[in-house]
């Protein structure tokens, strides 16, 4: 197992004259692959593993304004036709009346692959760019690599951890209908979304996301009307420009209580 963490020089320079930074840059996080085991169905279920210094946090998939979005490349490899992340329950911050959305301490995020070939070894190669904060924030590249064997290896515990700690679903949570209403906004267009559901937590956070990561997502506004939750948030393009959403693409996460809800898609009325 290798890892490597690449930092640019002039970063680095940076980082050892800030105040805010007690140690150097390399000995905030650690990241290695752990390397699980293979499934019935042929899948393997692996992990990546991140670990932070005391008082570092670093970020969910969609961090909020105030973060910054974790990207894995997966450069290379062999026996490698697809790869699912199942994120863990994330935390909100807040900072200076900002919002972000992640992790501290440690964070383990089951990565599941589908090989080309069943019954060999997987060989893993990526680099993980995320942020890491603490009183600022620091954008980190790491290059991971492993090999993940076809055999002999039993279920991880630490992996199973992480895969019981995700969001409840639509269906656990009694989610019902889920309307969107859009309207146009001069840079793009703004978007609420009204679930039929049961109050899971006293305080109820959402992010609302799209598959198109390029489509910036302000904070939503949240409220409750009864048992049913609205949110509602603006979305720009790059083009900054009106445009048409595909409903089927849009993801709203409800969280709270250490507890999250992940709700997929949303009818027009």
């Amino acid at each position: 197992m290798r890892v490597l963490q690449i930092i640019p020089a002039a970063l680095t320079a940076a980082l050892l004259s800030a105040p805010a930074v007690a140690q150097g840059i390399a000995d905030v996080v650690n990241a290695r692959i752990l390397p699980g085991w293979r499934m019935e169905d042929g899948r393997h279920m692996a992990a990546v593993r991140l670990a932070l210094e005391p008082g570092w946090k670093t970020y969910w998939r969609a961090p909020g304004d105030a973060g910054i979005p974790p990207q894995i490349v997966w450069s290379g490899g062999g026996n490698v036709r697809g790869i699912e992340a199942h994120w863990p329950v994330p935390v909100v911050f807040w900072q200076n009346g900002m919002r972000s959305v992640g992790y501290k301490g440690e964070v383990v995020v089951p990565i599941e692959i589908a090989s080309e070939r069943a019954g060999e070894d997987i060989h893993l190669d990526a680099r993980l760019d995320i942020g890491v904060c603490e009183d600022i924030c620091v954008p980190v590249s790491l290059e991971l690599s492993g090999v993940l064997p076809a055999s002999g290896a039993a279920p991880n515990p630490v992996i199973r951890a992480a895969l019981a700690n995700r969001p409840m679903t639509a269906d656990e949570a009694g989610v019902g209908r889920v309307v969107c209403a859009t309207e146009p906004i001069s840079d793009g267009i703004r978007v609420t979304v009204s679930v039929d559901m049961p109050r899971h937590f006293p305080e109820e956070e959402t992010v609302v996301e799209l598959a198109d990561r390029s489509v910036w997502i302000s904070e939503p506004e949240t409220r409750r009307d009864g048992g049913r939750l609205v949110t509602a948030a603006e979305m720009v393009p790059p083009d900054a420009k009106p445009f048409a959403m595909a409903r089927s693409d849009v993801r709203v996460t409800v969280l709270g209580g250490g507890q999250a809800v992940d709700i997929r898609g949303c009818t027009g009325s």
